[in-house]
């Protein structure tokens, strides 16, 4: 089971917490093959790298933010219609992804992405919620009770404790 990325939005539909797990590179052909033309005067040449920048890749989170909760807001109206009130929406599955969804009686919605091998991550979303979520940030007297303006979840106990809980499912 690969998980791509978590997210958690409030009541108000700001993603206040976001974390991604990308898969490990693979080895390219420059890796493990030996130059073919090497000369003793010359050194190595490490590979170009591409600037990275962090107003860009926090701008492109924020954007995907956007659609993963519009595309689960659309999703849960549409199978409450279709289906009734007792109908919940749980999940979904493209050919790259599988998006799994919880919403709490305090309208908080964790969304997680996996493989489109994983089976329901319900109950795993249900135990970030009761053992990591509710201890560290809901019992913490320090953490904000709302979210105002894009302000996300900064605590480091939380942050560790979902990294080791769900890198052990991996």
């Amino acid at each position: 089971m690969v998980v791509y990325s978590f997210y958690i939005f409030d009541r108000h539909t700001e993603c206040i917490y976001s974390k991604s797990w990308l898969p490990p590179p693979a080895a390219s052909s420059t890796d493990i093959l030996p130059p073919t033309h090497s000369h003793p005067q010359q050194p190595p040449q490490p590979p170009p790298q591409q600037p990275t920048s962090n107003i860009l890749t926090q701008k492109q989170s924020s954007d995907n933010a956007k659609l993963i909760f519009g595309t689960v807001f659309s999703l849960r109206n549409m199978v409450r219609k279709l289906g009734g009130s007792d109908d919940a929406f749980i999940s979904y599955r493209t050919a790259q992804y599988k998006l799994h969804y919880y919403e709490t009686a305090s309208n908080l919605r964790f969304v997680m992405l996996t493989d489109v091998a994983t089976l329901s991550m319900r109950n795993v979303l249900h135990q970030i919620y009761i053992n990591l979520w509710v201890e560290y940030v809901v019992k913490n007297p320090l953490s904000p009770v709302e979210h105002k303006g894009g302000e996300g979840v900064r605590n480091e106990l939380f942050e560790l404790g979902l990294d080791q809980f769900v890198r052990g499912l991996m």
